[in-house]
């Protein structure tokens, strides 16, 4: 399952989400006919400068729900499934912060960063073409343009979290071809935690 969060801003303490999107992935398949998006709500309103980036109106904003409504949905979604995102610490570290605020706990769901598992495969790849990397920068929409993947809106959650499911495919594709066989060799590269 593949997932990101639009957020107030980058500051973990006092920023929110205010929209999350998630895809699942299937025998190695997007399935966009299972998705999960939803606007929320933030707490404080008034931190909503950030907000013209994702193209969401603090009207909008206001008529959303709060995201302890929507967390119990979100939950249900993603089950035990592991999570796939790009940078996935930044949106984990506001999911948790959010799931301890309102249910006392974080999730348990393992992780793995595509950002990871990119910087992995330009090592790999590197070292085996004995060249300088041709990456020189690991943005979401750069890697997808990169590689040729269709491209999606950026800052809008549940559109980079097919994309970031995207790069996910291909790269397991890609580092195949490297040896990474199985899960576990997945982790050794894109662990997130």
């Amino acid at each position: 399952m593949a997932f990101d969060t639009e957020l107030t801003g980058l500051d973990r303490r006092k920023d929110e989400i205010i929209s999350i999107g998630a895809v699942r992935i299937t025998n190695l398949q997007i399935d966009l006919g299972d998705t999960f998006y939803q606007v929320v709500r933030p707490k404080a309103l008034a931190r909503t400068g950030s907000t013209v980036i994702h193209r969401l109106a603090p009207g909008e904003l206001s008529m959303a729900p709060a995201f302890e409504a929507v967390l119990p949905d979100f939950l249900r979604f993603i089950g035990t499934s592991l999570i796939v995102g790009h940078h996935i610490d930044l949106d984990m570290h506001f999911l948790n912060r959010a799931t301890w605020d309102h249910l006392g706990g974080v999730l348990a769901n393992p992780g793995i960063d595509t950002m990871r598992l990119a910087q992995g495969y330009s090592r790999w790849h590197q070292s085996y073409l004995f060249q300088q990397s041709t990456m020189e920068s690991y943005r979401l929409a750069d890697l997808s343009r990169r590689f040729g993947l269709p491209s999606y809106s950026s800052h809008n959650a549940f559109e980079d979290a097919v994309q970031s499911a995207c790069l996910f495919l291909l790269l397991i594709k890609k580092l195949r071809a490297g040896g990474i066989e199985d899960l576990n060799d997945l982790y050794k590269i894109g662990y997130s935690r």
